[in-house]
């Protein structure tokens, strides 16, 4: 039998009275002091006017909504609690001329309690309002929070509880929002609007890069104003990076399993609130999360630097129906996620996280719609990478790249003018969608990290597919009119090893998380160069340094736009953790204190991006054609160690893993900021992924001139000029770019 909150069979006026009347015996009896006025429908959420507060928030099935208001003197229960006195269309509204910003609230739904018809309306749940801009007080974990009857909180292994109705109030442990005064003095600050083709990304997660930094002041470490200081901001600056990609900072929930176990959610893709800052990297908590990372932007900005931030639509923190009752699913767990359409008991997941939320429905849209343009027009970030992004185009089961989340953002006239980055894939069936998502939108190009990484660890049968990786991967984007900078290049990534660890792991090493070491990705393309960890052993270690020399050029050297992994630079270990994502530790804060040998790497990193920066030819706007023109020249071809052009044979040659592609500096199609066309010196790059040199034969003559070639880049060692004809030696695991001169 269901146990059901509010019966149906009842009466209406009856029914009525006993939902506004029923409360458990721990809830004090509502306060009426309060005057509200009806209000209006719009915006949604708690606005302040000037002179007021308006509530308003969508839910479709309910029946009623009382707003709570807690004071900080007595945060265990509601100072007041107020029907919201109108309901125009699904939003339930109301006015507050008493209240002021800093006002802590919450609501209480009422509906019927029926897992089976997909409703799990419990009014002794107090809940976050979706689009509460702070987060006034955080979540403690309780049984209370969860809104069916359990004798241990969740646990994914059992199967009825949820029909189960719990009567327990969460007041005193669930999280509230807090209205926000949005006035700040943003002065001159303008976005940076780096173009596509000479962005190259820096992701990095707000604590981590400043938690151990010693030249940080301690209050500041792990906050949003940490990573607005001068130590920071010089690293960034010297390292060359143009944009600043934030792991999430919309705030987030530590799951129960993870505080049971002593960890937290370090990633935070457990997202409680698309609107509200993580007060975990406020200096004040929710007083002063807003203006933070407002004088965070305005701070980086200042410096140059564009701020992406990631964000997840695709699910919440609420899990799956065994999990909690914080906002979402208290307030209309029919609409706002996707259901088996078979049994609206059970929620789908193509997220792999318990839930999947509906962008399909159009209230839900507009949630995420209104979330964009808020962190756009109100927190003046600069675009986002959207995680899981192939959820957001599910329909019911299979991904639609017409889908409205897609026909919305294209006639958006704010967020069609900002950087979309997509994860184009999600767990579900179908989900990978790398080359597929429109074409105002850039994706993470993971066919590129594998084919990089297949590549230098020496697979035999990878020359092919990192040549094309490396021009561009204009087989994923060409023929639907992207250009180069669709493609996301990255070798790391939050998610995986971090470049020291590519070169030092084969197996991944993922106790700390107590999972057993079954979490993480199995198939990492890794090399260890002999030893499994850390090592003393010279060999080992040159081996190790000229696999992550020649990662991060190729990453800096390919047509693409570049994502560096926010640590990899000071040759970061995560001693082989591969999905630190619960780690809140050393093991995932950057290690500012170098050795020699890491201080090396940091000096080679900066000389590459220098370098990209300084050449054209690695930044083009259109794709190599390898076509001769009508002067009978070519952009680019493919060279061969034997001093001739590749041909097809020689790509599926199992023993060569050497070759060059040669780029014609003065065919590189556009024109600069100026309208003058756009030119580069000749330039040949070589590279050697086996572990024996290879002698390389220079071109002789390129449009009937003699040529003479000065080496201006090297992965490994540093050389002289060499003459036309003569033969280069490429080392293993070398990079190698030489310059043409008269």
């Amino acid at each position: 039998m269901i146990s059901r909150g509010i019966p149906r069979e009842e009466p209406e006026t009856k029914r009525m009275v006993k939902i506004l009347t029923e409360k458990s015996s721990s809830r004090p009896a509502p306060k009426t002091h309060h005057k509200i006025w009806p209000g209006k429908p719009y915006p949604l959420g708690a606005t302040w006017d000037g002179g007021g507060v308006n509530y308003a928030l969508y839910s479709e099935h309910a029946e009623a909504v009382e707003l709570l208001l807690f004071d900080d003197s007595s945060p265990q229960h509601a100072a007041a609690v107020i029907r919201l006195p109108e309901r125009t269309g699904p939003i339930w509204h109301g006015y507050l001329s008493q209240v002021r910003p800093g006002q802590l609230y919450g609501y209480r739904v009422y509906g019927p309690y029926e897992p089976e018809q997909g409703h799990r309306f419990n009014p002794n749940k107090v809940l976050l309002d979706p689009y509460a801009k702070a987060i006034g007080r955080p979540l403690r974990w309780d049984e209370s929070l969860f809104g069916y009857k359990s004798k241990v909180g969740y646990d994914g292994s059992r199967s009825e509880e949820d029909l189960a109705f719990s009567t327990r109030d969460s007041a005193p442990y669930a999280p509230l929002g807090a209205v926000v005064d949005n006035a700040f003095d943003w002065g001159a600050d303008h976005p940076p609007n780096i173009p596509w083709e000479d962005t190259i990304i820096y992701e990095t997660h707000v604590k981590g890069i400043t938690q151990r930094h010693p030249k940080v002041p301690r209050k500041l470490r792990g906050m949003y104003l940490g990573l607005a200081t001068h130590p920071i901001l010089e690293h960034l600056h010297d390292l060359g990076v143009t944009t600043v990609q934030l792991l999430p900072v919309h705030a987030k929930v530590h799951d129960l399993r993870l505080v049971q176990q002593g960890l937290r959610n370090y990633w935070g893709y457990n997202t409680l609130s698309f609107f509200a800052p993580e007060p975990e990297y406020a200096t004040n908590g929710a007083t002063s999360a807003v203006k933070e990372f407002k004088q965070m932007v305005k701070t980086l900005h200042g410096a140059g630097l564009e701020v992406i931030i990631d964000v997840v639509y695709n699910h919440t923190a609420e899990s799956n129906r065994l999990g909690p009752t914080l906002s979402f699913r208290g307030i209309d767990n029919r609409a706002y996620y996707k259901e088996n359409p078979s049994n609206h008991r059970f929620l789908i997941d193509y997220t792999g996280t318990g839930n999947t939320l509906d962008a399909g429905n159009p209230y839900v849209l507009q949630l995420i719609m209104d979330s964009l343009r808020y962190w756009v027009t109100e927190m003046h970030v600069d675009g986002f990478r959207f995680d899981l992004a192939s959820a957001l185009a599910r329909d019911l089961y299979d991904v639609n790249m017409l889908a409205a989340f897609f026909q919305v953002i294209q006639q958006d006239p704010v967020l069609s003018q900002v950087k979309l980055i997509a994860e184009p894939w999600d767990v579900g069936p179908g989900g990978y969608h790398v080359g597929n998502f429109p074409w105002q939108w850039t994706e993470w190009n993971g066919r590129y990290r594998d084919a990089v990484r297949r590549f230098w660890r020496g697979d035999e049968g990878t020359m092919g597919e990192f040549a094309t990786r490396v021009a561009g991967s204009s087989d994923l984007y060409e023929l639907s009119g992207r250009r180069p900078f669709a493609s996301i290049n990255f070798v790391t990534a939050h998610d995986g090893f971090t470049m020291e660890d590519l070169v030092s792991y084969e197996q991944k090493h993922n106790h700390a998380n107590g999972e057993f070491n079954r979490d993480g990705n199995n198939a990492n393309n890794s090399i260890n160069g002999g030893v499994e960890g850390p090592t003393n052993d010279p060999r080992v270690l040159a081996k190790r340094d000229a696999l992550k020399r020649s990662l991060v050029a190729t990453l800096m050297l390919s047509q693409g736009v570049p994502m560096l992994l926010g640590g990899d630079e000071l040759s970061r270990t995560q001693c082989g953790n591969n999905n630190a994502y619960c780690q809140d530790n050393t093991i995932s804060w950057y290690d500012w204190d170098l050795d020699e040998r890491a201080e090396e790497f940091l000096a080679f990193v900066k000389h590459v991006i220098a370098f990209r920066k300084a050449h054209r030819s690695f930044r083009r706007h259109h794709f190599l054609t390898g076509r001769a023109d009508s002067a009978g020249i070519r952009d680019a071809l493919w060279w061969h160690p034997e001093g001739r052009e590749m041909d097809s044979e020689d790509w599926r040659a199992p023993s060569l893993h050497a070759f060059g592609l040669l780029l014609r500096g003065d065919r590189i199609e556009g024109m600069d900021a100026h309208g003058q066309p756009l030119h580069d010196d000749t330039l040949l790059l070589l590279v050697n992924a086996g572990d024996l040199p290879v002698t390389v034969r220079l071109p002789i003559k390129e449009a009937g001139d003699p040529q003479h070639w000065k080496v201006d880049f090297e992965s490994v060692t540093t050389r002289d000029a060499y003459g036309a004809a003569e033969e280069v030696v490429v080392d293993p695991h070398e990079l190698m770019v030489l310059r043409a001169v008269s």
